[in-house]
């Protein structure tokens, strides 16, 4: 048969450049690839590097779905169908929302798709496709394959080098997709061997794991940066705040290479933390936290949300005055999006405070229901200011680190991906993304 899989073009925020759309492939399509039998002719189309081909007929598409991608994948969806394509749909948000999704399809997966993938195909050779696909098993972390890189364009992305060792979350925090009935939660890790000879095959020496949570099992994390250390990598992940219970693993972190770690702080209102159910979140330690980290020579890439019914206006001053105060080096900013299916969405939907429908707006960079304490416009507004601020010249070097070997890598990502963004994205979209992932890389950590 012949197999197309697609990722739809996702959307850009107000501060975003080419850069995010052009950031990393697809990792779910390229592991479904892997699964898929020789026998097969695979490709994918990833709408954010090229254009699609529309003018061709495989035997199946399969679109992946997220929540800002859903509108142009449902309208690439009913495309083929009417040229009698069959279209499957699968990814996190069909999974929280597969009746929704079944209208635009002939078929959705709903949780992970290494257990189902393999009988799809089958079903499709047969022309006996089934409107659903269910997982009820979660993925055996063992079985998930290395992706295919070899179908990705060259040149397209800026980081090649990505890893999921894990899946899944042992938290539930309410604004979540973890909080999700039908979205596989339960935490659990591939085999470290498995990790280290995908590490090996990607022959580079920086790495970016994307898990939810590197440490939602410290043991593991503690026995797999142990097997890293001697490989000499620079790398960077997402960790929960409750990685200050384990100093002994920020030492490991820091011998073993890492460069910075992504940290869902959330909110500096204790108030806000609670309301959201974020329980590993103690904003006491906060300030702590990040001094163990930069003592580390680690950065700390902050997660903030804003929105919560807890906050007023003030909550934007007051976070920039704290980011600017500890130095923190980025910062991802959020306006709290109840995605649905999740149980924040519930909650808000069951007040009337749901707004705006329309999904293409649920990336965080709209005001989609109604605040308790602000107006939709300050709260967009403030959100807006913010990012301008903590990313203003004046801010930058005033949160210059202390750590000698995190100056140039800190000037880099501030001055180039944020502040001339927009620029480099146009170099690059020459066809030389990856060159500049590698020059970065080169001048900041003296890698390839």
């Amino acid at each position: 048969m012949k197999i197309k899989l697609i990722q739809p073009k996702m959307s850009l925020r107000p501060m975003d450049s080419e850069f995010k759309r052009l950031m990393s492939p697809s990792l779910s399509l390229l592991v479904l690839a892997a699964l898929t039998p020789k026998e097969h002719s695979i490709i994918i189309e990833d709408e954010n590097a090229n254009l699609l081909n529309l003018e061709d007929s495989p035997d199946l598409v399969g679109i992946t779905v997220n929540i800002d991608t859903s509108n142009r994948g449902y309208q690439i969806a009913e495309y083929y169908r009417k040229k009698k394509v069959p279209v499957i749909l699968g990814g996190i948000h069909v999974s929280a929302n597969p009746e929704e999704a079944l209208q635009f399809a002939d078929s959705i997966c709903i949780g992970e798709a290494e257990n189902l993938w393999l009988d799809i195909l089958s079903d499709v050779s047969l022309g006996q496709l089934k409107p659903k696909y269910y997982s009820t098993i979660i993925a055996d972390p063992s079985k998930i394959p290395i992706p295919r890189w070899s179908l990705t364009p060259s040149g397209k992305y800026l980081y090649t080098n990505i890893i999921v060792a894990s899946r899944g979350c042992p938290f539930k925090c309410e604004f979540c997709y973890n909080s999700c009935d039908y979205v596989h939660h339960q935490y659990r890790n591939r085999p470290i061997a498995n990790v280290l000879e995908e590490i090996k095959q990607l022959k580079t020496k920086h790495v970016m794991f994307i898990d939810d949570n590197l440490i939602g099992d410290i043991g593991w994390t503690r026995a797999f940066l142990e097997e890293i250390k001697p490989l000499g990598l620079k790398w960077n992940a997402a960790v929960s705040a409750n990685i200050l219970n384990h100093l002994d693993v920020l030492d490991q972190m820091q011998e073993s290479g890492c460069q910075s770690l992504f940290i869902g702080f959330e909110s500096i209102n204790e108030q806000s933390i609670r309301s959201v159910q974020k329980f590993q979140n103690k904003r006491e330690n906060y300030e702590r936290l990040i001094h163990e980290l930069h003592k580390r020579g680690i950065m700390v890439n902050a997660s903030l949300v804003f929105g919560f019914d807890h906050d007023s206006p003030q909550v934007f001053q007051n976070t920039l005055d704290w980011l600017v105060k500890n130095k923190v080096e980025t910062m991802t900013a959020h306006i709290l999006t109840p995605y649905p299916g999740t149980i924040l969405y519930e909650r808000f939907f069951s007040e009337g405070r749901i707004v705006d429908f329309d999904l293409s707006h649920y990336n965080t960079a709209n005001v989609v229901f109604s605040p308790k304490q602000m107006s939709q416009k300050e709260l967009l507004e403030g959100y807006l200011w913010i990012y301008k601020e903590f990313y203003s010249f004046k801010n930058i070097f005033k949160r210059i680190p202390d750590h000698p070997k995190q100056k140039v890598p800190y000037l880099l990502f501030s001055l180039i991906y944020r502040k001339f963004g927009k620029l480099i994205s146009k170099i690059a979209s020459l066809g030389f993304m990856s060159s500049v992932g590698r020059l970065a890389r080169k001048l900041s950590y003296h890698i390839e």
